[in-house]
């Protein structure tokens, strides 16, 4: 599993507008890739 920063949670919530637990839930189900956690917010 990746480390997950807070740094990249708040990239992917300004991007998305989910919310913080949404978004690092996210990053870890994509093992940190940003571009594929927008993909699974959206879904």
């Amino acid at each position: 599993m990746a480390e997950i920063s807070a740094q990249v949670v708040k990239e992917l919530r300004e991007k998305t507008g989910a919310g913080m637990m949404d978004c690092k839930k996210a990053l870890v189900e994509m093992d940190g890739d940003l571009e594929k956690a927008v993909d699974y917010l959206r879904k």
